[in-house]
């Protein structure tokens, strides 16, 4: 049996953080210390089925607090750091980019100096396993678009999104870190994510949520953007061998082998829900009927695609997903657990953090 270890995972009360924090209890043997601030995409139900575990415990802080970074790596003494913790969403980035800075870059910094210290101060075999994952996105690449080739570990940055330019600065900061001080670090990019607890700001859960109300499903431009698409669960089983497994200083692409049109992804959602929740809202003939086409993003990129040969070689690890297994899981979750989103469409999941 594996030695189990401490992960301390940053932004684990998010989509993918909570992914990784639910596999880690339910499917190992190892510790986990969630450490997340909490913000709007912050939402400890989607970790409410592990809490209970002896082998999990949140801490409520902000990776920009560099006193309160310090003392959790002394308090928990951890053997892996999963950074997670980010800004994540374009829109957001482009309408206001000084909280992606702040989070993202300044924050990735205050962590990986807390780190620095914390692993400075450990017995020489404990440094040598000390592993920092930092867990970044195919975005800081560019774009594809007019090509078929597909993003490897060595194509050059080019991010277009103030997003996407402070996670490639973070990306090179945690680079840094290992070649001038020598401290253990890995980095992965991935594609887009879908999956069960996915905030509906996103894509997918937003087309769901929209078509079950009777709104309009929102299509940037005319929606032949093309995102590989990757099952949240299965990136989740990713990044751990990652943490665990990959070697200090590589880079590994994470992708779902998935290429997908937005225009496709909603429209399949729209046959799935015909399937799966055919009771449509009153006045509704087919979702499909709600598609508009709508004025594009600022910058939008148009095709993202990840070549994933390298994790599958060296490490051994394939998704246990196909794209449309995947998609008529996520639909089937968010039918049946509406409690977990109709809390944040009403505001409610904010109240209960503060209880």
């Amino acid at each position: 049996m594996e030695i189990s270890k401490t992960f301390f995972v940053t932004g684990g009360a998010g989509f993918i953080g909570s992914a990784v924090v639910r596999h880690l209890i339910k499917d190992t043997t190892h510790k986990v210390i969630n450490v997340d601030k909490l913000t709007y995409a912050g939402n400890l139900s989607s970790v409410a089925d592990i809490v209970d575990s002896d082998r999990y415990h949140f801490e409520h802080a902000d990776i920009c607090d560099s006193i309160a970074m310090a003392d959790l790596f002394k308090k928990h003494q951890p053997d892996v750091v999963m950074h997670l913790a980010a800004e994540s969403h374009v829109d957001r980035s482009i309408n206001g980019p000084g909280d992606f800075i702040q989070t993202n870059i300044v924050g990735t910094y205050t962590l990986l100096e807390a780190a620095r210290t914390y692993w400075s101060s450990l017995a020489t075999d404990k440094k040598t396993e000390f592993r920092f994952h930092h867990i970044s996105t195919d975005e800081v690449y560019g774009d594809l678009h007019g090509t078929d080739e597909l993003f490897t570990e060595t194509t050059p940055y080019a991010p277009s999104s103030p997003y996407s330019a402070s996670k490639a600065g973070s990306d090179h900061l945690v680079r840094a870190w290992l070649r001038t001080y020598g401290m253990p670090t890995v980095v992965t990019n991935c594609s887009n994510n879908y999956g069960p607890y996915h905030f509906p700001e996103k894509l997918i859960p937003l087309m769901i949520l929209n078509a079950l109300a009777g709104k309009p499903l929102p299509v940037y431009g005319d929606g032949k953007q093309v995102r590989d698409w990757l099952f949240v669960e299965d990136h989740a089983r990713a990044l751990v061998c990652v943490a665990t497994q990959g070697e200090v200083g590589e880079t590994y692409n994470i992708g779902g082998h998935n290429e997908k049109k937005n225009i496709e992804v909603v429209n399949t959602l729209c046959t799935l829900l015909e399937e799966l929740a055919p009771n449509k809202p009153p006045g509704i003939n087919q979702y499909t009927d709600l598609i508009r086409y709508v004025t594009d993003r600022p910058g939008h990129d148009l095709r993202y695609a990840i070549d994933a040969s390298k994790i599958q070689r060296e490490l051994g690890w394939v998704p246990e997903e196909t794209f449309e297994t995947g998609l008529r899981k996520t639909v089937k979750w968010y039918l049946e657990n509406p409690s977990w989103w109709q809390a944040i469409l009403d505001g409610s999941y904010q109240q209960a953090k503060k209880a």
